[in-house]
């Protein structure tokens, strides 16, 4: 009796591609990387790279508009005429150029500063992890430490400064191998939580103005209330005074906000209705699992608003608006830094909003890293039984060395991206992954005139999609012990509605020592009264009396533990 037999499968080396993988697995470059070990191959990271880099290119336009919020190294003496408010809208034109010039700048500094971060992930820890200019930071960074055009409490180059301290601090603690220790510090509901504060903080900013689709503006009544009307429609507010004679003066250090509060045509913005075709677009992708969403979104409103004379354009007809566009034709165009390179300056050290600003920068990246890193490779198959995973060590070190480079170009923090889980879904094992990433940023230098042409209605959509992927931690929390939800709702809601990140972490750490402080209180009486010899019983009948039934000594102790 003749028996079937199935034709045995293919080696993965029998085709050309195969062929050529198995090659460069034998090479002393694919015994480095450790390709054949982790069952990975050479075209497999170079596709997982690309993946990768597709879902987090958005940070390049991102970063850099919202670093140029801050004003960066722009002063009062770069406008045509000089005053306190010539930065603040109508912005001077001189300004204005400063603004543009900046941009490009960053561009190239997050670009820069990811490139770093990536070739040390890559080369030393060889991992498939990214790096780039962290999203939240930089919020912190532009909007509450420096401020919109300078309002802040620190300089530009003082807050760059903080980050260099901090990068030193965070590798210090990485050497040390304190990173995991002193994250455990933070209250866990705290800690859960303020990963979610930060998406809330971050499509708020979305869904504002200055750095995204306008769809929230000011109400004098209620603080907030909806808007998302024209150009034409929006004003500016002032503090004001009001003198006897009746004549009016703006108050002493008072400046004009931006264009916050429509006057009518709400819900009628021609750049809304873009911006919210470009959510669309994104949240489709994203419902369908399709690499690179965020880049569609972003490309399908950028590319509308390049065309001129159109309500949406990005090139009004204003001196300015022409320049930009001259700019925009070169296409290629390599640009050097020229202002936020080296721009750090230790003069306010001695404030105390410089100390807070390096704490809250060192709590997110030891917090936010340490958590992304430790997800990151427990998702790629990494992490042992003893919750360790090899090449950590210079992992944690990357990072930090990336924020101190980061910080000597002009940039916020660098941290790694979880997007890199897009990678490791493509098959990204090895370092290769983020080298390929690398690769990418450095492609990114010479097209900055089409970056720097990416207008704020479709860096708004992205923002706020970032901030729905940010909320998925609340599910770790438990909602229906008090001490545990209240302490992490106060930090998920004070991010967005103070504007600030470090007072989101303030006020939850708070409450969580005022809701646990009364058990502290009965734990330490407790702890000495044994230390005194009374046992648990007397303590818990009052009397001092020894108990004779010995049976009920374990039972007590152990509701006491």
């Amino acid at each position: 009796m003749d028996i079937e037999r199935s034709e045995p499968a293919q080696p993965a080396h029998s085709t050309r591609l195969g062929r050529f993988n198995h090659k460069i697995n034998k090479t002393r470059f694919g015994k480095y990387f450790k390709l054949e070990n982790r069952g990975s191959n050479f075209t497999t990271e170079l596709r997982a790279g690309t993946a990768t880099f597709l879902t987090m290119a958005y940070i390049l336009a991102v970063n850099a508009s919202i670093l140029t919020d801050s004003g960066a190294t722009c002063t009062v003496s770069d406008c045509l005429n000089p005053s306190e408010s010539c930065k603040f809208p109508p912005v001077d034109q001189g300004y204005a150029q400063c603004l543009d010039r900046v941009r490009k700048d960053l561009i190239v500094a997050t670009a820069a500063s990811s490139i770093i971060g990536c070739f040390i992930m890559g080369t030393f820890a060889n991992l498939p992890l990214a790096l780039a200019p962290g999203m939240g930071t930089n919020a912190y960074f532009a909007y509450t430490v420096v401020g919109f055009h300078g309002s802040g409490s620190l300089s530009y180059g003082t807050a760059l400064a903080a980050v260099f301290l901090e990068g030193i601090f965070f590798l210090i603690i990485s050497l040390l191998g304190f990173r995991s220790k002193i994250a455990k510090l933070v209250p866990r509901p705290v800690r859960i939580s303020s990963s979610a504060g930060i998406g809330l903080y971050l499509a708020f900013i979305g869904l504002q103005n200055s750095e995204g689709v306008g769809l929230i503006g000011y109400s004098s009544a209620t603080l907030v209330t909806l808007g998302a009307c024209p150009t034409a429609n929006r004003v500016s507010l002032a503090p004001i005074e009001t003198f006897a004679n009746g004549s009016i003066a703006l108050m002493p250090g008072g400046t004009a906000s931006g264009a916050i509060m429509c006057i009518g045509g709400k819900m009628q913005s021609p750049t809304f209705w873009l911006g919210f075709v470009g959510f669309v677009i994104i949240a489709y992708c994203l419902i369908k699992n399709v690499k690179g969403a965020m880049i569609y979104g972003i490309v399908f409103v950028t590319v509308i608003s390049w065309f001129r004379h159109t309500r949406v354009t990005e090139f009004p007809n204003t001196p300015l608006g022409n320049e930009n566009f001259d700019y925009f034709k070169k296409v290629v165009d390599v640009h050097k830094i020229q202002s936020t390179a080296g721009a750090l300056s230790f003069k306010g050290i001695g404030k105390g909003y410089f100390w807070e600003a390096l704490v809250t920068f060192l709590y997110v990246d030891i917090l936010d890293t340490t958590g992304t890193l430790y997800s990151m490779a427990r998702f790629a198959g990494f992490v042992d039984n003893n919750g360790d995973f090899e090449g950590q060590y210079f992992a944690f070190m990357s990072d930090a060395s990336a924020i101190i480079f980061g910080s000597l170009l002009g940039t916020s923090p660098v941290t790694a991206f979880i997007e890199s889980s897009t990678g490791i879904r493509e098959g990204g094992r090895t370092g290769l992954t983020a080298l390929t990433v690398s690769g990418y940023f450095f492609l990114a230098f010479f097209f900055t005139p089409l970056l720097a042409s990416i207008p704020a209605w479709a860096v708004g959509p992205p923002l706020v999609l970032v901030g729905v992927l940010m909320m998925k931690s609340v599910l770790e929390i438990d909602w229906h012990d008090m001490k545990e939800a209240i302490p992490a709702f106060i930090t998920l809601i004070g991010m967005p509605l103070t504007y600030s990140i470090a007072y989101g972490l303030i006020g939850g750490i708070a409450t969580y020592i005022i809701l646990h402080l009364g058990d502290w209180i009965l734990d330490s009486w407790i702890w000495f009264r044994k230390g005194k010899g009374v046992g648990e019983e007397e303590i818990e009948n009052g009397d001092g009396a020894g108990s004779s039934n010995s049976g009920s000594g374990p039972k007590k102790e152990a509701e006491v533990a």
